[in-house]
């Protein structure tokens, strides 16, 4: 299968394709068998123990090599494991942080897809639909109705660490256990993935933005998601957590009349092609009457 997305400001596209191993697990009788071994928690598990041994370390080369990573955006270290170096940290610089209050940014590098929230809203990614309701509770989404729903689809080249958008507080995170599957499109036309993979979501109260929330999804066999905090008060660009050892997905729910999104992410998300973006770039901003509330709240709650 097929799919497409752009970087920042242009208009040429990035075609790529799912893997063969992929296309076997999910097209094929055999694959699908096999398949329903690779999901279940032991093996998840055996993949885990092996993913974090010495034993994993012969892989880190070939992954690098595979997916041309720049070896030099990293944090220099003697990696103990496949995990290790998945979870590598990248140098600051090479991520800035655009600190300005009124602008929105990426938590992730990722591919971004955009969407307006409505109650009977489903999410088209790469052809495949879920409903807006098996994210969270319904009770929840309805806050929520008229707003913008992020999705931010991780490769397994991607950086795979996560930030705040914004500076504030926050709720605990509430798991929510299912079966792991790959986020790569080639599940989906299969699967709903948002019904049947692990996932955590938590109620940021930034700042700026006003009450957003944020969904972690894992995904095949893997599905490790490493939150930092739980009830807590971060800064904006203060990494939030990190995934393990695989591509992933986080979903971010904002509110109406709070964001405008910038024209590039728009018009792509309109044609149904991902945005590439960057952890801590600007993908964003503020509407003005959002910014004065805020600026009459901060100065009432300076008093």
């Amino acid at each position: 299968m097929e799919y497409i997305a752009r970087e920042r400001n242009s208009k040429e596209n990035i075609i790529t394709k799912s893997n063969n191993a992929l296309n076997f697990l999910y097209n094929t009788f055999i694959g699908r068998i096999i398949l329903k071994i690779i999901i279940t928690k032991p093996f998840s598990n055996l993949i885990a123990l092996y993913m974090n041994s010495s034993l994993s370390k012969h892989r880190i080369k070939k992954f690098i090599d595979k997916n041309d990573i720049n070896v030099f955006e990293y944090i220099d270290k003697n990696y103990t494991s496949y995990n290790d170096f998945f979870t590598r940290k990248v140098i600051p610089y090479k991520r800035p942080i655009n600190a300005r209050k009124d602008i929105f940014i990426s938590p992730c590098d990722s591919k971004l897809l955009a969407y307006q929230i409505t109650k009977d809203l489903t999410l088209n990614i790469k052809d495949s639909y879920y409903s807006i309701n098996t994210l969270i509770n319904d009770d929840i989404i309805n806050e929520y109705v008229g707003g913008i729903a992020l999705v931010f689809r991780l490769t397994t080249d991607n950086y795979h660490r996560y930030c705040y958008i914004d500076s504030g507080t926050k709720g605990k995170n509430y798991k929510i256990k299912g079966v792991y599957h790959t986020v790569q499109p080639i599940s989906l036309n299969k699967y709903n993935f948002f019904k049947t993979n692990t996932r955590e979501y938590t109620i940021l109260n930034t700042k700026n933005f006003g009450k957003i929330i944020e969904v972690e999804i894992g995904a095949l066999s893997i599905g490790r998601i490493k939150n930092n905090h739980e009830e807590y008060s971060y800064k904006k660009g203060e990494e939030k957590g990190y995934f393990e050892f695989g591509g992933s997905t986080i979903v971010l729910l904002v509110k109406k009349n709070i964001l405008i999104l910038d024209d590039d992410i728009t018009s792509n998300s309109k044609e149904n092609i991902e945005t590439i973006v960057k952890y801590g770039q600007r993908i964003g901003k503020t509407k003005f009457i959002t910014r004065m509330i805020n600026r009459i709240n901060n100065l009432k709650n300076n008093k």
